[in-house]
């Protein structure tokens, strides 16, 4: 299933970048792994800068790169700590849409009850709901569906997770966070909600269903988060009047044991 993400740009400078090279760039960070692993190709994204959504873009590629500190576009950054951060996992995209839009609107509501109760731009990307999605697909204007060629003459890997702190090699080897089991656990549940459903005996399709990440409520965070696409009139996760308290608890432990 596709997924619609927000990347959240930390200034105009790389803002420009991205637009211009149709290019997202992730920092040789936890953060920029998390990044990189959770959004997939074939997904949506836009930028996300000033309280403003800017354009939406398909990716068609990903790519972690060697030596990213000396490719174009960006400029590796050193902090007053000593450590320098540069850009080696990157997406390519086709841009489908233009668009510049202010965040204080109805639609952009999932997006900014999730920017206001984090309080602010505290990661470097976060999903937003098909919602979302079918409304930014209808704003602005189609766009003449430019990308970036890919940077051929430079050399790339395929990251890795390691279990032991004293394997990583910063960006070849990330160590094992919770980020990565979040991103994990929420695109295997969405290859078996089918058989989720069907163990339940419930008559509802999956396909109704989708699987968010990084959700901020009033009572607080939720790493998974399981919604329906469309909600019409009454939610189909009440429970008819045939259930009763018992049989929810006999299910619950089911699944408590099946899950360890």
């Amino acid at each position: 299933m596709l997924a619609y993400f927000l990347i959240a740009v930390s200034n105009r400078l790389n803002l420009e970048m991205c637009e211009r090279n149709c290019l997202a760039g992730f920092t040789n960070s936890i953060n920029g792994f998390w990044t990189f692993c959770d959004i997939d190709v074939g997904d949506y994204v836009s930028f996300l800068y000033g309280a403003r959504i800017r354009n939406l873009y398909r990716v068609v590629k990903k790519k972690a790169y060697k030596n990213a500190e000396r490719l174009p576009p960006w400029s590796s950054v050193t902090f007053r700590s000593g450590r320098t951060y540069y850009f080696p996992f990157r997406l390519f995209l086709n841009e489908e849409r233009t668009l510049d839009e202010s965040l204080v609107r109805v639609e952009f509501s999932y997006v900014a009850e999730n920017l206001l109760l984090r309080g602010g731009y505290r990661r470097t990307h976060f999903q937003a709901d098909s919602i979302t999605f079918y409304s930014v697909s209808q704003m602005g204007y189609p766009s003449d569906g430019k990308t970036r060629e890919d940077l051929t003459d430079a050399e790339s890997f395929e990251p890795k997770i390691v279990f032991e702190k004293n394997r990583q090699n910063i960006p070849y080897k990330f160590a094992f966070h919770e980020f990565i089991l979040q991103s994990v656990i929420r695109k295997r549940l969405e290859q078996m909600l089918h058989d989720v459903l069907e163990y339940f005996s419930t008559a509802i399709d999956a396909d109704e269903f989708e699987i968010l990440g990084e959700k901020a409520l009033p009572e607080g965070f939720v790493d998974i988060f399981v919604k329906l696409r469309h909600p019409i009139a009454v939610s189909k996760l009440s429970l008819g009047g045939s259930e009763n308290t018992e049989s929810i608890r006999e299910r619950y432990s089911t699944v408590k044991r099946l899950c360890g």
